[in-house]
């Protein structure tokens, strides 16, 4: 596959492109296929769910496109780059700048506001502190916490906390989101209206998500509905057409 040809091409190309991807992890004398040959493209502005029973991959998969782990074997591209051939330092960097995450568990720090927790990723990448704090406060707003600025995570409810989780997901506009269980430790209606701000970003700043998720009713609200059996993709069903993809930056 000539991929020079293929970034002449960057409107039909897409975000990422995984190829014969494998992870495997050893067990004394024993090798776990944990990922077997995964074949995966995402698009900008793709809305992905990811399921499958537990031990079928589904995180393992996320870490890796978030390259917060590396293959066994099998490429990634990112963009027309093959990320896993960088250095530790230059990796950080990228995923700072270009990848989003959001945990089941919001992984806020509790000492620091709402406000505080979500512009921190934009002061490691050393934007200066008046426009983080600026993006901030609009995306908090966004969020429907623009009342919420300055509580610190033990002050917001388990929904707020994850708003705040989501807002700084996308302090730095990146193209991708990843979202690992981010409805699995929220009651039923708080759990939907999470999805449903999820979808809402995905919609408004063109910015692509996967999401890790045993919820079947919010999977069927996706576009994309890839399933996992055993390391592999079972099935890769487009639920609705494409959406055209828009700019990521709301400025």
């Amino acid at each position: 596959m000539n991929n020079a040809a293929l970034d002449a091409h960057p409107a039909i190309n897409p975000l990422i492109r995984i190829q014969d991807l494998y992870k495997c992890f050893q067990l004394g004398q024993h090798t776990i296929e944990v990922l077997r040959g995964i074949d995966l493209e995402v698009y900008r502005g793709d809305f992905i769910a990811v399921v499958g029973a537990s031990g079928a991959g589904k995180s393992t998969l996320l870490h890796i496109m978030g390259t917060l782990d590396r293959p066994s074997r099998g490429t990634m591209l990112f963009e027309g780059i093959n990320v896993f051939t960088q250095s530790e330092t230059v990796l950080a960097q990228f995923r700072n700048r270009k990848i989003g995450f959001v945990f089941q568990f919001h992984h806020l720090l509790p000492e620091f506001s709402a406000l505080e927790n979500t512009f921190l990723p934009a002061l490691i990448q050393k934007q200066p502190l008046f426009r983080a704090r600026e993006a901030a406060e609009t995306l908090l707003r966004e969020v429907g916490l623009g009342h919420r600025l300055h509580h610190k995570p033990g002050e917001l409810s388990g929904g707020e906390q994850q708003r705040v989780a989501v807002a700084r997901a996308l302090i730095r506009n990146p193209e991708l989101v990843l979202a690992d269980e981010p409805t699995g430790n929220l009651d039923t209606h708080t759990g939907e209206t999470l999805f449903a701000l999820l979808r809402e970003m995905n919609l408004k700043r063109g910015t692509a998500f996967v999401i890790v998720t045993h919820n079947e009713k919010l999977a069927m609200q996706t576009d994309r509905l890839i399933q996992l059996e055993d390391g592999r993709i079972l099935s890769d069903q487009r639920l609705r057409p494409v959406q055209p993809a828009q700019s990521h930056d709301p400025h």
